[in-house]
């Protein structure tokens, strides 16, 4: 990996040239993949993310931060979860979604993708009727 932060796939080069990934393409694409999964209700990123959403800026690298050593790439990703599903479940499943994303789209194998449950959304939503209950 060079000084830019920028991602030289060793197995892509060819008579061509070689494939650069950006680690913000990593960052879209796990943030999509996590989102993807049924109980995430929403990622959960910096101020500056928040801001740029409102502004009407869609962010699909929310939540997501992507660390390149030489060990390997890490995902670390914040999720805030919908109240009543399977913490340890729902993890396992953007663990999965993820790893699967990036293999199929990038052919990037991770060290590690560490899921970070930050907070729980009920449902604000619901109505209950209390004529009925009478």
């Amino acid at each position: 990996m060079n000084e830019n932060h920028i991602l030289e796939l060793e197995d892509q080069k060819s008579e061509l040239g070689t494939v650069e990934i950006s680690p913000e393409v990593i960052e879209v694409i796990a943030g999509i993949a996590a989102s993807e999964v049924e109980g995430v209700a929403t990622m959960r990123g910096n101020f500056a993310a928040g801001v740029a959403e409102k502004l009407g800026r869609k962010n699909h690298g929310k939540g997501v931060k992507v660390e390149l050593d030489e060990e390997g790439i890490t995902v670390d990703v914040s999720v805030v979860i919908s109240y009543g599903v399977q913490v340890p479940e729902v993890a396992k499943l953007i663990q999965h979604n993820i790893k699967q994303a990036l293999q199929t789209m990038t052919a990037i194998d991770l060290q590690a993708v560490n899921v970070h449950v930050v907070g729980v959304q009920f449902e604000t939503t619901e109505v209950i009727d209390t004529e009925a209950l009478s």
